[in-house]
């Protein structure tokens, strides 16, 4: 069975990065969503609630039959603990390429038995990031085109709560 390990921040989760997703599991057996654990980043919502933003989302959205887990350390670790054969990475520009050739590789030296795969997302989503979704958010803007409803309810809470404080 191959499996694949979609990783990335995811916050939040967008229409993009399910489009990768979606892509992902028409190549796969199994995908599984690693949400990162920087400690380097300082994300607008904490690990878990990424994790649990991500289940939601694939339930609203019917997506089924895919793992959520969080991980932190190196990628290629993850992948082995995991079984990966595979990374999926989704491309937005060119200027993502050039970042996700540099990891890709690094990885690859790492462990060869781990492969990068680059997807690119539907035209639609190219100039869409979780940065720009949390901005529109931020100022009170309708992030629904963008984000699942889960998730826009839950920028909208977190915007409002720090309003608030």
């Amino acid at each position: 069975m191959k499996l694949a390990l979609y990783p990335g921040s995811f916050d939040p989760i967008t229409y993009g990065h399910l489009d990768v997703l979606r892509r992902a599991m028409r190549l796969f057996d199994r995908t599984v969503v690693a949400v990162v654990e920087n400690p380097r980043k300082t994300p607008l919502f904490s690990a878990r609630q990424r994790r649990l933003l991500v289940s939601q989302a694939l339930k609203e959205e019917g997506i089924q039959d895919v793992q959520v887990v969080s991980y932190s350390g190196l990628l290629v670790e993850c992948a082995r603990q995991l079984g990966a054969v595979a990374v999926v990475r989704g491309l937005r520009a060119t200027s993502d390429f050039d970042y996700e050739f540099q990891l890709a590789l690094t990885n690859r030296d790492m462990d060869s038995d781990v492969e990068s795969v680059f997807l690119m997302t539907a035209g639609r989503y190219s100039f869409l990031s979780s940065s720009i979704v949390k901005e529109i958010a931020r100022y009170g803007g309708d992030v629904s085109r963008f984000v699942p409803a889960c998730v826009a309810k839950a920028l909208e809470r977190k915007f409002r709560e720090r309003r608030r404080a």
